[in-house]
């Protein structure tokens, strides 16, 4: 594990008896100072004075050896890009050769499965071969998974495994293509800094999943954060679906006026914003497809599919999980590539029942594009609510 921190300061992490001196010696705990090393974070205010004056070190090449730089280091890099790319090119690897592909180990009339790291997967892939890729990374929370990756890495560690993925997901991506990732929002803080570079932004999209109860010390983490990023100035395809108009579920009334234009509403349905609060996460045993394991809803994978992608488009997930990416992009009738590093038994189980499935998503998508639903419009009527014509001949 990289100690960049205490590297550049000269400080053998493993020798507890060196690094109490320099705490004395900086005056600064133990403890912060293995926060900034733990987490790769600059210190600051007197801090950093302090470590200046102790050992010597300017900010800017602190910055340099922790690889955490500001606008002016990277505005001198970019003026001394010859002289810089010169003294590191005999240290850049060839990455010309292509490692081995992992085994297909399923395929269906639309898809293939691959068993194995989603990296020796994509370096055999074609540039600009993929027209929409969603990404699902383990987070990072010290989880124990089936295939054993290390789910507890180091701030730094974990950030550059995701910028190497993510790299390769952005050179395989068509121009015009979209790529989402879902991920908690302490991570995709630095994915998003890392991706504005290489990608033209659409939207963060929040999506309310309340899972455990609150954590001490922090507000209560109720979403999850969904990227959205295109390849080039803007996405070849974008038709989000439309949602129905808030309605009480007891008395089918009213939540919200509309500003008092409800009769000039859509009769398709609300315009989607980059909040959504409708997507429940999978808990019940009826639609879980593997134990012990969080999963990725049908309807937000439907969601982004429609979004994102037409009939006969390639769909890409380099992390597998229980297969939502790959069932819901055959059930729409798109082609789709996967790889999963652990068993995959659980998609292909899926696969072979994939009918349970196309009924979940029939039930989901009956609802959706519509102002009123068809159960509710039937309520309102009886109750004697407002049901503009338009609607009321849409439905019937």
């Amino acid at each position: 594990m990289k100690n960049f921190f205490f590297d550049a300061l000269g400080i053998n992490s493993t020798n507890n008896l060196a690094l109490h001196r320099f705490a004395r010696a900086v005056g600064i705990p133990i403890d912060r100072l293995r926060y900034y090393n733990k987490c790769n974070k600059i210190p600051t205010g007197n801090d950093l004075q302090s470590i200046r004056e102790t050992t010597g070190i300017s900010e800017a090449e602190l910055m340099i050896q922790m690889g955490v730089m500001d606008s002016r280091i990277r505005s001198l890099f970019q003026k001394n890009a010859k002289q810089i790319y010169s003294l590191i090119k005999p240290q850049i690897k060839n990455h010309d050769k292509r490692p081995s592909i992992p085994p297909l180990v399923y395929e269906t009339k639309l898809g293939k499965l691959y068993q194995g790291d989603c990296l020796s997967l994509m370096k055999n892939m074609d540039n600009d071969s993929i027209d929409l890729i969603f990404a699902d990374p383990p987070f990072n929370l010290k989880k124990l998974y089936p295939s054993k990756v290390d789910d507890n890495l180091k701030t730094g560690q974990y950030l550059k495994w995701c910028a190497k993925w993510a790299d390769e997901c952005i050179r395989i991506l068509k121009p015009g293509g979209s790529f989402f990732i879902w991920n908690l929002p302490k991570w995709n803080t630095h994915m998003s800094e890392y991706l504005n570079g290489r990608l033209t932004f659409r939207h963060w999209i929040a999506v309310d999943i309340k899972y455990t109860l609150p954590i001490k010390g922090r507000l209560y983490p109720s979403h999850y954060s969904l990227l959205y990023y295109c390849k080039g100035e803007k996405p070849t395809r974008f038709h989000p679906d439309r949602l129905p108009m808030n309605i009480c579920p007891h008395c089918v009334g009213d939540i919200k006026d509309y500003g008092g234009h409800k009769h000039k509403m859509n009769p398709d349905g609300i315009n989607i914003t980059d909040v959504w609060l409708d997507i429940s996460p999978v808990r019940h045993k009826k639609y879980k497809k593997r134990n012990g394991s969080n999963e990725l809803s049908i309807k937000l994978m439907d969601r982004i599919v429609e979004l994102a992608s037409d009939a006969g488009d390639v769909v890409f997930d380099p992390f597998g999980g229980s297969g939502t990416t790959y069932a819901v992009s055959e059930i729409k009738n798109r082609q789709w590539v996967g790889i999963e590093i652990g068993p995959v038994d659980d998609i292909v189980n899926r696969f072979e029942n994939i009918n349970n499935d196309i009924d979940h998503l029939n039930k989901i998508r009956k609802n959706i594009n519509c102002l009123i639903t068809k159960e509710d419009l039937k309520r309102r009527i009886e109750n004697n609510w407002w049901t503009p014509d338009s609607v009321r001949k849409k439905i019937k």
